[in-house]
């Protein structure tokens, strides 16, 4: 986190934004394989991460900077 926070700070002035996200269990064909006892409902689509990833790459994320983004899904 404070990497994140540190790399913010020290690349900002030179327009680069440094974020992270956090995701919980992440719905994968392994992660059930792994884990069958588990509810993949809770989890993360891959489809929701990417999407948030994806705002994060945006323009509409440039005022973004050191944020710690926690993707929990629907849980």
């Amino acid at each position: 986190m404070r990497l994140t926070e540190t790399l913010a700070q020290e690349l900002k002035a030179k327009g680069i934004n440094v974020n992270a996200v956090l995701p919980t269990v992440i719905d994968t064909v392994a992660n059930r394989s792994a884990m069958p006892e588990n509810n993949p409902a809770d989890w993360v689509s891959p489809d929701d991460l990417a999407a948030v990833i994806c705002i994060l790459i945006s323009p509409a994320a440039k005022a973004v900077h050191g944020a710690l983004l926690p993707v929990r899904g629907l849980s």
